[in-house]
């Protein structure tokens, strides 16, 4: 009796197993799925900046070490990051739609602090999530931690776009 209890259950771990990849080992085309949407989001995303990148758009520290010369057209947030925080995954949404609400208002950039390393020594990020905020004119300021999407949005009205709510 025990045998073919162990059996059994066997058998059935098995199929949930196989089942869980549908596809397998076929071979041939698979189908297109065509996504008609007119939603924005899906074209307007924060724009991903290397070292060189950050400072071709953002500021070039190499040359200005001592000053802060925003190479930028419009004001900026930049979101540092890490694939392995929870706390930046849950503002990564937030970022995409504050992507999408500012375009053409507000550049938002993302930096991946595992692979820009130096940059993140640049800014002396310690901890992240970490957000800083780049009016056109002055200097740029800081938020550590996640903040609800309410409070990303005043910090750009009020500082970046110098709206007073």
């Amino acid at each position: 009796m025990k045998k073919l209890s162990i059996v059994a259950i066997l058998a059935v771990a098995f199929s949930i197993v196989s089942c869980s990849n549908i596809q397998g080992n076929q071979t041939g085309d698979k189908p297109e799925i065509e996504n008609k949407s007119d939603d924005k989001s899906d074209v307007v995303k924060p724009e991903y900046l290397t070292y060189e990148t950050f400072k071709e758009k953002v500021w070039d520290f190499e040359k200005n070490p001592q000053e802060w010369v925003y190479e930028g057209d419009v004001p900026c947030v930049i979101d540092f990051y890490a694939d392995w925080c929870k706390p930046c995954k849950m503002v990564a949404p937030i970022m995409d739609d504050l992507a999408v609400k500012y375009e053409g208002k507000v550049k938002i950039y993302k930096i991946d602090t595992e692979k820009e390393r130096k940059l993140a020594g640049v800014f002396g990020v310690r901890s992240i999530p970490l957000v800083l905020f780049s009016p056109m004119e002055g200097r740029p300021s800081k938020q550590a931690g996640a903040l609800q999407k309410a409070d990303y949005i005043n910090i750009i009205e009020e500082t970046l776009l110098n709206k007073k709510q």
